[in-house]
């Protein structure tokens, strides 16, 4: 912030080079300062709406005691049906944890096809309900979820909801600490200012409702379709919100609506999955933008604008590193030390700077800091992870639109059991309006029983006794014609025939081999917006 100031006093008051990296905070700060006023008009939706909901769960592999956690509190909600889709390899644990609720609504599948988007489609055939509500296998719902998450479908012209989410346990890691913090961010202010713009760009996918019919007319260009030459299985959850506002839908966030989900805590799988989130995003931007500059021009803004900073930083980073080797540019700080000297007026640059800089990072995080005092320690660390890990991140995505790469996978993730205090301050939140529960001093290496507590919430065990397998009931229960030909009978697990289904994979062909031509285009973006800073000598 400090050296931003003088950078804008070197440009307005002696008629100097405007620098990369003063044009970079000034979007940065343009777009807090649009998004915090967009984020005052958002109010929560509050009158009361009932409708029919079939939840949907595809799940390849998850730690059996998160998953009955995960199954219990979404049964404890009532929905008018659970499906639980299994994709990929065969998994007899959560088969039977499936059977085990039965009786409180649960249904499930298999489909030996993989891929969350076929699991997806899978359980649209098998649902009944009005509202789908699209939930990862890791997600955990606290008390109201699925009340609050249904309420803006009061208003017709609302085709898809998200939940607020945050992580579970920060404490156990600083980056999920820290991942937190960027949750939380995003709650405060990206979310609400698109919401009350009525187009939310992403709706989250962690819990993620939409209208039936829209998922249902969505589902060809869901399952095939292609931009710059490839089909992204990541991002769905985008996707959808896309074709939602081509529908002529809103997105919108409802903030009540809480959930808690998991995040890497080792190094390679967060960048493993900040890759997938920042490949995916923007491949879904440039592919939405022709709509977006027509429809929801400040939505276009808003993803043009996380599309271009990381090049105007690097370009900046690439800038002072050139003027330094070769003598040129203005030595902002000259003036203290030629006033103070060298001793003093160093020592009045690092306080200034360190000044500025809390002032700065203190204003713009300031609705976080509110609920978590503590991470105004933290926040220097959080900034310059978020500055110098995820900006080339988003840059390296951005370059990689037009190729193909697997999911990324989690590490020492939380995997159920253990003591239920966390829930139990979960459960103690007021039922209409869930608050966070933040900076809760568990010790690292506790764990959570959600099961348990699920349990203390309703009275009763989170899970009814197991059922044989086979025994009707115990699985999926296809009795729509439509959906028939899924299973080869009622009671039996449903297995698609990879050869009426191989269609809906997505198509991994590109390679050294036989490489996409398309997958130039980035590139050339890329390195001509580089080429241009570098003209420029920011």
């Amino acid at each position: 912030m400090f050296v931003t100031l003088l950078q804008f006093r070197h440009f307005f008051a002696e008629h100097g080079h405007l620098y990369l990296f003063a044009i970079f905070s000034a979007i940065v700060w343009a777009m807090w300062a649009l998004k915090s006023l967009l984020s005052r008009r958002y109010r929560p939706w509050t009158r009361e709406y009932h409708t029919s909901t079939s939840v949907i769960i595809p799940v390849v592999d998850e730690p059996p005691g998160l998953f009955r956690d995960v199954l219990a509190r979404i049964c404890q909600q009532q929905p008018t049906e659970t499906i639980v889709v299994i994709n990929g390899p065969r998994n007899q644990v959560l088969e039977t944890i499936c059977d085990d609720f039965a009786d409180q609504g649960v249904r499930w599948t298999w489909t030996a096809v993989a891929g969350k988007r076929n699991a997806v489609r899978v359980g649209t055939q098998m649902a009944s309900g009005q509202i789908l509500v699209l939930v990862d296998s890791d997600t955990v719902w606290t008390r109201g979820t699925l009340t609050e998450l249904v309420k803006p479908f009061a208003d017709p012209k609302v085709g898809g909801v998200t939940t607020r989410q945050r992580i579970l346990h920060p404490n156990r890691h600083f980056l999920l600490r820290w991942a937190d913090w960027l949750e939380n961010s995003r709650a405060k202010y990206s979310m609400p200012a698109q919401s009350a713009l009525g187009y939310v760009g992403c709706l989250p996918g962690r819990t993620i409702a939409f209208r039936k019919h829209i998922v249902e007319k969505a589902m060809p260009h869901f399952m095939h379709g292609r931009f710059l030459g490839v089909f992204l299985e990541v991002s769905d959850d985008r996707t959808l919100t896309n074709e939602t506002l081509k529908q002529g839908y809103k997105s919108v966030y409802q903030s009540t609506s809480l959930v808690y989900t998991d995040a890497p805590t080792k190094w390679k799988k967060l960048y493993k999955q900040q890759l997938r989130w920042a490949r995916g995003s923007q491949y879904n931007t440039l592919r939405m933008l022709p709509f977006m500059l027509r429809h929801t021009p400040v939505l276009a803004l808003f993803y043009l604008v996380d599309i271009i900073l990381p090049f105007l930083l690097i370009g900046a980073i690439i800038g002072g590193v050139r003027r330094a080797l070769d003598g040129s540019g203005v030595n902002y700080y000259m003036g203290f030390i030629e006033k103070y000297g060298m001793g003093l007026g160093a020592v009045w640059v690092i306080v200034l700077s360190l000044l500025a800089t809390g002032l700065s990072m203190s204003i713009r995080h300031l609705r976080h800091l509110e609920e978590v005092p503590s991470d105004i320690i933290r926040m220097p660390i959080f900034v310059l992870i978020a500055t110098f890990f995820l900006m080339p991140i988003r840059m390296i995505g951005f370059f990689r639109m037009g190729h193909v790469a697997g999911w990324g996978t989690r590490a020492d993730a939380y995997a159920g059991g253990g003591d239920d205090d966390l829930m139990k301050e979960l459960e103690q939140l007021p039922p209409t309006a869930p608050t966070d529960i933040i900076d809760r001093h568990v010790e690292s290496g506790d764990t959570v029983d959600l099961h348990q507590a699920g349990a203390q919430f309703t009275g009763q065990p989170g899970g009814s006794p197991a059922r044989p397998a086979g025994q009707p009931g115990a699985v999926a229960t296809l009795e729509r014609p439509e959906v028939a030909a899924l299973a080869p009978a009622v009671g039996a697990p449903a297995v698609d025939d990879p050869s009426r289904t191989q269609a809906h994979a997505p198509t991994r062909t590109h390679s050294w081999r036989n490489p996409n031509p398309w997958a130039g285009i980035p590139y050339f973006i890329g390195f001509a917006i580089l080429i241009a800073e570098i003209i420029y000598r920011g």
